[in-house]
């Protein structure tokens, strides 16, 4: 099925054409155009002339707009969901969860919406401020671009187009190449409810082309990019003075105390390492287990591991199938076989069996090994003995990630001093590093990125504040 691209409220056609395979089944589930610089910059030329009559728009018809999208949502829930499990292979339990939480995520948007406010200044509090009334008003940027993974192709989206909408901005959307029938499919949505058209726009192509035209237009006034540190950095080093929000990674770790009830954890241990294959960017990477209760974790939690169903994403029953593509499952399996090959012990998996890279926990991991110092965005968990909470925090903070992090503790002073020591974005005190809810403050420190996603604090990057001060005559 041959697609096209969506600009200015039109479905465009491309000279060339890329075949989209199934990550699964192996076979072609699309022909996907491969835009050109032209047809990026057309869509930014949309997007620019869009920007004055989208800054127009009331706070309550931004979020009328948002609730739009999210009913259109909830009306087409399962050909959502069906959508992301054929182009990504994410179980298809998994894909419906995702549009829950899109759905969320617009909603949340839509209520945004209508808050975005400034605030007074008290300009008398200066010795100079005599007769003055000050405040601050929150204003569009214009465009935004906005480059996304594969991992979550509609929530991902959502945490971009939805603070940009609420903000009053208008967006070109570059998705991830494996994953583009979810952004059209979206765009299909967007254009029957009562946005601008030109105020959304998706440019499907090589991400070189695409982004380098998003990044290095002076029309685009903020890029948006989830992804690795290599592109994002190079984003960054290309951007100038545009605005830049940057997710980026991270090899999240988990400190597991002694007195913690193992029956209750070991299922979200096994969630947070395993979920879409591991292909999380909070995926649980590193577990530090006290050694009191290593030996009974690795026993429960290898166990567990083995009872995940594998096989067909759109399989209700299916928990893990295959990862995005070969090239990946190779690049997991080598850094697997370094791992081996340094010391470390496969407890289960290693292998790829009928397609799919069985779910893998490794221990006695030296730090330097790529299967733990670097985002291993696979089915994999490394999971090695600590003698001390202490010992556990600096192994956490050895990384040059910082996303989230997480604790299982019973011991308050414990669970302050980790929430406190460690180096991350976001500290999860009894749960593991993978929890998310969607208007949270969302974002890392070192190679983890740079700026907030969660609605409130995304579209507070997407506006520029400005102040207003009133010099009032003495009366």
């Amino acid at each position: 099925m041959r697609k096209q691209f969506y600009v200015n409220g039109e479905w465009k056609s491309a000279a060339n054409y890329a075949d989209l395979y199934s990550p699964y089944s192996k076979e072609v589930i699309a022909q996907i155009p491969q835009a050109t610089r032209e047809d990026v910059e057309q869509a930014i030329d949309a997007a620019y002339k869009t920007r004055k009559q989208m800054a127009k728009l009331t706070a309550y018809e931004r979020a009328a707009i948002l609730e739009q999208i999210t009913q259109l949502l909830i009306a087409n829930r399962e050909k959502a969901a069906k959508i992301i499990s054929l182009e990504s292979a994410k179980p298809i339990k998994f894909a419906l969860g995702e549009i829950d939480r899109t759905i969320e995520t617009y909603k949340f948007a839509a209520e945004e919406a209508k808050r975005l406010t400034g605030e007074m200044i008290p300009m008398d509090a200066a010795k100079n401020g005599a007769n003055r009334f000050g405040y601050t008003i929150e204003q569009p940027l214009g465009v935004i671009g906005a480059i996304t993974p594969f991992n979550f192709p509609q929530n991902l989206v959502a945490h971009k187009v939805g603070p940009a909408i609420a903000a009053g901005n208008t967006v070109v959307l570059k998705p991830a190449s494996q994953t583009p029938l979810s952004a059209l499919f979206l765009a299909e949505l967007i254009d029957q409810t009562a946005l601008p058209k030109g105020a959304f726009n998706v440019v499907t192509g090589s991400g070189k082309t695409v982004g380098d035209a998003l990044v290095e237009s002076d029309k685009v006034k903020m890029i948006t990019f989830t992804g690795s540190p290599v592109v994002g950095i190079g984003i960054r080093e290309k951007a100038g003075l545009k605005k830049v929000a940057l997710e980026l990674g991270s090899n999240s770790g988990l400190i597991i105390d002694k007195d913690v009830d193992l029956a209750e954890i070991i299922p979200k241990c096994v969630t947070g390492a395993f979920s879409n294959q591991g292909q999380v960017c909070i995926s649980l990477q590193r577990a530090y287990v006290m050694d009191e209760i290593f030996d009974e974790f690795i026993e429960k939690f290898s166990s567990a591991t083995k009872k995940l169903v594998i096989g067909s994403p759109l399989e209700e029953t299916t928990d893990i199938s295959a990862m995005i593509n070969p090239a990946e499952q190779d690049r997991a399996l080598s850094w697997v076989q370094e791992a081996v090959q340094n010391g470390a012990e496969i407890v289960t998996g290693g292998t790829i069996q009928n397609g799919v890279f069985m779910p893998t926990i490794l221990t006695n991991v030296a730090p330097d090994l790529k299967v733990s110092c670097q985002e291993v965005f696979a089915p994999i968990v490394i999971v090695n003995r600590i003698s001390s909470v202490d010992e556990g925090i600096a192994a956490i903070n050895n990384s040059n990630y910082g996303l989230q992090a997480g604790i299982f503790t019973n011991n308050i002073h414990t669970a302050f001093k980790a929430s406190k020591q460690l180096e991350v974005g976001g500290v999860m005190i009894n749960d593991i590093p993978t929890y998310r809810v969607d208007q949270m403050p969302y974002g890392g420190v070192k190679e983890s990125g740079i700026g907030k996603e969660g609605l409130k604090y995304a579209i507070h990057e997407m506006t520029e504040t400005k102040l207003v001060v009133w010099n009032q005559k003495e009366e």
